[in-house]
């Protein structure tokens, strides 16, 4: 599995949000291009970005941002937040992004998403952020009455490669991870899960691992790496990935 840290981006700082609350935010770094060179200076093989401001405004608002911390690694990275045009896409994938996470789109318009599929590729994935299996939007202000699982199949059917699944309610709280909802994505479709929310031991990716689920590709861990609850080293030996000493 690939260990994913989170890079959150609001204000231009690196911050973490704890349920997608925007006023309920810690800023970690001033700088996100430097906290990107930290997490490969660890052993990070990819970086997991999300434009917050951009997921609440419908816009990207973080273009300097990302294209200082594409610049300041030699990694991949995969970026996320307020993606509703194709040309918001374009915009991050001539940044040098590797890969662009749509979200609202892919339940409001999914033709549209579709389409993207088909002239992008996989380098476009979506993200599904659900509380208790039911889709949130709009960086997750709004609860829909999709289930989670019954968006994936649809997705796949449209030719979808990866999906990012985040259970909102535990996102930033050090809870664990969703353990039985990322296993009944997984067990749903054939594309690759990303599992998201409450990441916060050794044991959280010895149990995603322990699912023995071939399309789960990694976990997004954030918070517990800021606040020194575990390391990267840890975690992607965890996952039985080699990591820097």
């Amino acid at each position: 599995m690939i260990i994913f840290p989170a890079i959150d981006l609001k204000d231009g700082k690196c911050v973490r949000l704890r349920r997608g609350i925007a006023e309920d935010v810690k800023v970690y770094a001033d700088d996100p291009a430097e906290m990107a060179r930290r997490f490969v200076d660890e052993g990070a093989t990819w970086l997991h970005v999300v434009d917050l401001d951009g997921a609440f405004q419908g816009a990207p608002v973080h273009t300097s941002a990302v294209r200082n911390i594409v610049n300041a690694v030699d990694i991949p990275v995969q970026v996320g937040g307020g993606l509703r045009d194709a040309s918001h896409i374009e915009c991050l994938l001539d940044l040098g992004v590797r890969r662009a996470i749509v979200g609202t789109r892919a339940l409001t318009n999914p033709d549209t998403v579709a389409e993207w599929f088909k002239r992008f590729g996989d380098a476009v994935v979506v993200g599904i952020d659900a509380r208790d299996g039911l889709v949130q939007v709009k960086g997750w202000v709004e609860t829909t009455d999709t289930r989670a699982v019954d968006l994936a199949k649809k997705l796949e059917t449209m030719g979808v490669s990866t999906i990012i699944y985040t259970d909102t309610s535990r996102d930033g709280m050090l809870s664990g991870a969703s353990i039985e909802s990322t296993s009944e994505l997984c067990e749903a479709v054939s594309c690759n899960i990303v599992a998201s929310g409450g990441v916060s031991a050794i044991a959280d990716i010895d149990q995603l691992a322990a699912l023995g689920h071939s399309n789960l590709e990694g976990a997004i861990v954030g918070k517990a790496l800021y606040e020194n609850h575990v390391t990267l080293p840890e975690l992607m030996r965890a996952a039985g990935v080699a990591a820097a000493l």
